[in-house]
């Protein structure tokens, strides 16, 4: 079977980018082994993103946004140190916006996005990737079920140990931050005010966001041994150890769902592109979770690529094509992920000058409305 595009991976950025291009008179299919619309439950699921504006914008385009049953948007985001003074606050208003952004579950951003490809002539195809081989025009892609397909762009969207980024034989730097997220759902008696709160602790950060005005998702960074201490707790324990964290600030926490951890390690392909082939998302970059910030790089792939591909006047899969998306988007995902691994690191540290200097940072950026715009412009996806 022949193809103009097919694209590996059926998550939220591979259906996301099939629809990108759904418009267009390509023929595309999407190659995805698992389950591609995840069952919604009545419970929240734990794995959240928190959506952008920018991204919004590019699932309102695409015709997905209306179709996601469950969003919660926040307008405020604020940060606080617990071996400083430091404080950051991030006011929608401050952008003459209504909000900064909505947290949402990722199995309600994949079920809206499947329906949605359901109403096109994208086709999905249940199995796995075998093996790929260059040919002259594009990929000949090889199925674990033995079928053989050939496309002219293959798209590798298959995720941070991405098997279209290891048979293409691109290299990827890989920074193991030995810690793990811990993420689970919480209620409080006390609202969160469609605020995303973050808390720097001396051996950990805490991130609440909120599904509702008295649930949240939470993200807790922590150094492997501490993590491992953390995931022996009972839940009662565990919500304890949470609601201390965070000065009690919103009284007592009950968890409300399973406590999973996993592991951090930040990935980077050494190139995004060859002739004929692009990684998108987690395949092509995967960072630290402290901003939330992961398919939000993604969907601006997506919007990068897509409009590369669609302005060209080029063969479909053209190196030169391809060449401009990759140099359009490294710069701002190599500079996310830096960042991140940079404040990951001076909240790490807790000698006594580092924490005077963090405070005084924090405070700095606080008070300084420009520098703050800069920052909050960069976080909406407005770099």
């Amino acid at each position: 079977m022949s193809y103009d595009i097919i694209i590996v991976g059926g998550g939220m950025v591979g259906q996301a980018f099939a629809l990108s291009m759904a418009n267009t008179e390509y023929k595309i299919a999407i190659l995805e082994p698992n389950n591609p619309n995840p069952e919604l439950r009545v419970d929240c699921h734990t794995r959240v993103s928190a959506i952008t504006p920018t991204s919004e914008k590019l699932l309102k385009t695409i015709g997905a946004w209306d179709l996601i049953t469950r969003k919660h948007a926040f307008s405020h985001t604020s940060v606080w140190d617990q071996n400083s003074h430091g404080i950051l606050d991030f006011h929608a208003k401050d952008e003459g916006l209504d909000h900064l952004g909505h947290i949402i579950e990722n199995d309600a951003i994949q079920s809206a996005l499947f329906k949605t490809l359901k109403k096109t002539k994208i086709e999905f195809i249940n199995t796995k990737l075998d093996s790929i081989t260059k040919t002259s025009t594009g990929y000949q892609v090889k199925l674990e079920n033995h079928d053989t397909l050939t496309c002219q762009l293959l798209i590798g969207a298959d995720g941070a140990r991405s098997r279209v980024r290891d048979l293409a034989g691109v290299e990827f730097s890989e920074n193991n931050y030995q810690q793990k997220a811990i993420v689970c759902n919480i209620k409080s008696s006390q609202g969160f005010k469609d605020t995303t709160w973050q808390r720097f602790l001396s051996d950990s950060i805490i991130a609440l966001l909120p599904l509702s005005e008295y649930q949240a998702s939470i993200v807790w960074s922590a150094e492997n041994i501490l993590a491992d201490e953390l995931m022996q707790l009972s839940k009662e324990d565990f919500a304890k150890r949470l609601s201390a964290g965070v000065e009690y600030r919103f009284g007592e926490f009950e968890v409300m769902s399973d406590i999973q951890a996993f592991p951090l390690i930040e990935r980077s392909a050494k190139d995004y592109v060859q002739e004929n082939l692009a990684l998108i998302g987690d395949a092509a970059h995967n960072i630290h979770p402290l901003a939330g910030q992961g398919v939000n790089l993604g969907f601006s792939d997506i919007i990068e690529l897509s409009q590369q591909l669609t302005s060209s006047s080029k063969s479909l899969g053209d190196y030169s094509t391809l060449r401009n998306y990759a140099r359009a988007r490294r710069l701002d995902n190599e500079l996310m992920a830096k960042t991140m691994t940079g404040l990951n690191w001076i909240y790490k540290e807790n000698n006594e000058p580092l924490r005077w200097l963090r405070g005084f940072g924090m405070n700095l950026i606080n008070d300084n409305p420009t520098l703050k715009s800069f920052l909050q412009k960069h976080a909406l996806g407005n770099s």
